[in-house]
């Protein structure tokens, strides 16, 4: 067996998509010896990962004071040969176990400094500004010492050095994907369906609007979990809540099933500094799974998914209703998208070419 690997995180769940179905597998079925300190209600091995349970409290205040010391004890318990973690709030955890002479990386999901200029919850926009770029100081300086950084988007990769940086895209594994088959449902309507985090700036308002404007002509499922309890309640008050049905956070395996049920898939972001430059999981599986997409209106997006959607204003639910109307009426193009994003995911996007990279990235670090 090869060397044993740590993966750490006090954010994202067990069985996150990146982290757990992707990253960890594909370092099992290379030989190494996968760990995984995450917040679970038990230890278990799974596919051959090594799960170790954090407490499940996941508020920040919780996260920020006890449970990344939490995470940093145990990652010492297991002694492994080099840690990956996947949190910017483990960056203190990432410097201490580089102290103490382990090989560390930085997995950065997300543009952090570009992200927090979204938050609300963090004062106004000023305040902002001056978190966005005191972080941006403190990730630079933080992750000097490290082995290596893995970035998500080639977008998030160059904030960092580029001797120093892998990206390593959220690209689906095709060949996973194409085991499973469709759930087996008899839907009366067309499905539009969105899976992902369900947050005010995903659009997520505006697209369940746009189902009331399209009067019953198709219904939106949506997987994911709320990220907050007053938003949720004020989109389950909206009229096109009826035309929803939802259902909440489900396996993985499970979501691409119901996709292969759908007529088409939605990624509706707001035009937020993380967002217009981003590369999001979904459109990805979507194409995998041959669905055509309504998406948001951004540049990047119309050069790197070109030919496999159709563009809406995020903010607009009658642009969003407009563009799934179209191809509720012209199921050729909407056919002709699907087709088109399914072969652009198999030539240029999939984990299995993926994953060399990450394979790649590990050999620099541990020789």
């Amino acid at each position: 067996m090869k060397a044993k690997i740590c993966h750490i995180s006090t954010v994202h769940k067990p069985f996150d998509t990146r982290i757990f179905y992707k990253e960890c597998r594909s370092l099992v079925k290379e030989g190494y010896d996968v760990h995984f300190i995450v917040s679970h209600d038990k230890e278990e091995v799974v596919e051959g990962v090594h799960i170790i349970s954090l407490p499940l409290d996941n508020s920040r205040k919780y996260r920020f004071f006890k449970k990344k010391k939490i995470a940093l004890q145990k990652a010492i318990e297991v002694d492994a040969d080099l840690y990956h973690f996947h949190d910017p709030e483990l960056i203190p955890v990432g410097k201490k176990l580089k102290k103490l002479g382990k090989k560390v990386i930085y997995d950065a999901h997300e543009d952090v400094p570009k992200q927090i200029l979204s938050k609300e919850w963090l004062g106004n926009q000023f305040t902002r500004k001056i978190v966005s770029k005191t972080f941006n100081l403190y990730e630079k300086s933080s992750i000097k010492n490290l082995d290596r950084i893995i970035a998500a988007r080639p977008d998030i990769g160059v904030n960092f050095p580029e001797d120093k940086t892998t990206v390593v895209v959220n690209s689906p594994v095709i060949t996973s994907i194409d085991q499973i088959a469709p759930a087996d449902i008899k839907a009366e309507k067309p499905i539009v369906i969105y899976a992902g985090g369900i947050t005010k700036i995903r659009g997520i308002k505006e697209l369940i609007e746009a189902m009331a404007l399209l009067d019953g002509r198709a219904e939106l499922w949506m997987f994911g979990s709320w990220d907050d309890s007053k938003f949720e309640a004020e989109c389950r008050s909206l009229e096109g809540w009826k035309h929803v049905v939802f259902k909440g956070f489900v396996p993985q395996d499970d979501v691409y099933s119901y996709m292969k049920r759908a007529y088409l898939g939605v990624v509706n972001f707001w035009p937020e500094p993380n967002h217009v430059l981003t590369l999001p999981n979904k459109p990805f599986e979507y194409m995998a799974c041959n669905l055509p997409m309504v998406m948001s209106d951004f540049q990047y997006w119309r050069e790197v998914f070109d030919g496999c959607f159709l563009p809406a204003d995020p903010k607009s639910p009658e642009s969003i209703a407009k563009q799934i109307s179209y191809l509720l009426d012209n199921p050729d193009k909407a056919k002709e998208l699907g087709d088109n994003g399914r072969q652009l995911v198999l030539s240029k996007y999939s984990w299995e070419a993926e994953r060399l990279n990450l394979f790649d990235a590990y050999t620099k670090v541990l020789g």
